[in-house]
């Protein structure tokens, strides 16, 4: 493998890539991975130096644009030609810029101005035909996720639980999180860019418009506020983490005016008092006498004030004294997110690297799911796709962990109810939280629990309308193996010890083995056989099904 590779093409290869870090490190040569975060305001890049042996990374390379693919068309909402085109060329010369350090590897993600744009698959679309580059397009929670894991990545947290705070272009991130573990993620739909833009036409702003913006922003905020304050643990007095680009620029300009101004702004200490002073000088500015601040760009400039009425704003709801800056957020923790799904980070990361096992577990729980019976039909269908490759499917490797999350959650509609409760496990699982799944994965897992029974899908369904082409193969091959597990789990109580399955030909031999020499199995041998003309009808493929005891 030489060059720059999708995460798609990389993630189908797991296991050659992981036999290649190995042989690499054992060489002593060096892996460059890369991190692109496609946000509202900017574009950024990070390249790291990963290190196999003693499972760490170092920074290598950062690189930013503003891109501003947050200034929608106003009466559309749509991403504009211009900004998506400016993101374009950005995105090119990233590219170049990975190819030159010889990356294996860029993982990309988009946030919340392509999330929220009704162009914005489409626009993802584009990136993939013209530059090669497929990008998660990842879901507000699953934001906050990674920007935990880049801020851990970075600090300490010891014993004692942290508020994470990133003030984006489109969104706010707020999370409640210790060493082991994020307690809460929240994100909320206040950016600087956003309310700059719906709500600060004109500057300097007006006290009446301050006390407006400022109730505005916290009534945004109030439901996340109280989600990780509910999480909190008598006696404990979370310390205050601030990351992007509103925060840093407050640090920076708090820092101009020390004495001894610290040599970098990870790790500085800003107290309310010094936000609630840089607020005051910056509110009585244009924007082009802010624009002479020397620690403010031109673009960062124009969008200061909002942000740091949100960053007061949070601070004053939560009662905090005092932030810790941050410089690692959504793009290093792309890294770490990508490093421990390839066995690459231990100690203090290795409780998320179970993160989505855990959050599909938690929605089983949630939704009075059988979990015994789901992890039963999820072994027949893994069974059914480690033996069939090339028949039922030419999956290779990304459907394998879509299939067992499905499959896990297929009858979770069974909790609103029996008759159609495919329909209501697609909607339960397409509005439930799956951290650690990219939106378009999330949709897929819900996809396939959706059409693991009754019929094929249709152009008209919603749960069809939402998956590009290659994601309605995945889902297509993935629902016709979870349909005949399925078929397997006929009774409260196991009566299948274990499946047998054989390919000859284009033929699959399916052995059932029962529990024990006295248990009947007649009736799931007859169900799996129900699903045969199905898949001779989709694979060509004749399903025999016989009881060997």
């Amino acid at each position: 493998m030489t060059g720059l590779e999708s995460s798609e093409q990389l993630s189908s290869s797991s296991g050659d890539f992981a036999n290649e870090i190995l042989s690499m490190a054992g060489a002593g040569q060096d892996l460059h991975v890369g991190a692109i975060d496609i946000g509202t305001n900017s574009t950024h890049l990070l390249i790291a130096k990963v290190d196999p042996v003693l499972h760490t990374f170092s920074i290598d390379l950062a690189e930013k644009s503003t891109t501003r693919l947050g200034e929608l068309d106003p009466d559309s909402g749509e991403l504009t030609e211009v900004a998506m085109n400016r993101v374009l060329e950005t995105l090119k010369r990233f590219k170049e810029l990975a190819d030159s350090y010889q990356v294996k590897q860029l993982v990309t993600a988009a946030t919340s101005a392509v999330r929220e744009a009704p162009n914005g698959r489409d626009f993802l679309d584009k990136i993939k035909n013209l530059l090669l580059l497929n990008v998660d397009l990842v879901s507000g929670a699953e934001e906050a996720r990674l920007i935990y894991l880049g801020v851990l990545s970075g600090m300490q947290f010891a014993d004692r639980p942290h508020y994470l705070l990133d003030i984006g272009g489109g969104s706010t991130e707020l999370i409640l999180a210790d060493s082991r573990d994020a307690r809460a993620l929240t994100s909320t739909r206040v950016g600087a860019v956003r309310l700059k833009r719906d709500f600060m036409k004109d500057e300097p702003i007006s006290s009446q418009r301050r006390e407006f913006l400022q109730t505005f922003i916290q009534g945004s905020l109030e439901p996340a506020i109280d989600k990780v304050t509910r999480r909190i643990n008598v006696g404990e007095e979370p310390l205050m983490v601030a990351t992007s680009g509103t925060a840093m620029s407050i640090g920076a300009l708090v820092a101009m005016e020390e004495a001894s101004p610290p040599l970098k702004l990870h790790g500085f200490r800003v107290s309310k008092k010094q936000v609630d002073k840089v607020l005051e000088k910056l509110l009585i500015m244009s924007p082009q006498q802010r624009r002479k601040l020397s620690p403010l760009s031109e673009r960062r400039a124009e969008i200061i004030v909002s942000g740091a009425l949100i960053l007061q704003t949070t601070m004053q709801m939560l009662s905090i004294d005092e932030i810790v800056l941050s410089e690692r957020a959504l793009r290093e923790g792309l890294l770490v997110d990508w490093m421990l799904r390839h066995g690459l980070l231990e100690d203090r990361f290795s409780f998320q690297s179970s993160i989505r096992q855990r959050t599909v577990i938690h929605q089983a729980q949630r939704f009075a799911v059988n979990r015994p019976r789901a992890e039963r039909v999820s072994g027949f269908a893994l069974s059914f796709y480690d033996k069939t490759y090339g028949l039922l499917h030419k999956d290779t490797g990304t459907g394998r962990d879509l299939l067992w999350a499905a499959a896990m959650l297929h009858t979770c509609g069974q909790h609103i109810n029996l008759g159609s409760y495919h329909k209501h496990s697609w909607y339960l699982i397409r509005h439930g939280e799956l951290l650690g799944y990219s939106q378009a994965e999330h949709l897929m897992v819900a996809a396939i629990a959706r059409y693991h029974r009754r019929g094929l899908p249709k152009k008209r369904h919603e749960a069809w309308q939402f998956l590009t082409d290659k994601e309605r193969q995945v889902v297509s091959e993935m629902s016709l193996i979870l349909r005949l597990a399925a078929s397997l789990d006929r009774r409260p109580e196991p009566v299948i010890d274990e499946i047998k399955i054989r390919i000859d030909s284009k033929k699959i031999i399916c052995k059932l083995m029962p529990n024990t020499q006295e248990c009947g199995i007649n009736l799931e041998q007859w169900s799996l056989n129900n699903c045969a003309p199905l898949v001779k009808e989709l694979t060509g493929a004749d399903l025999q099904v016989v009881i060997e005891r």
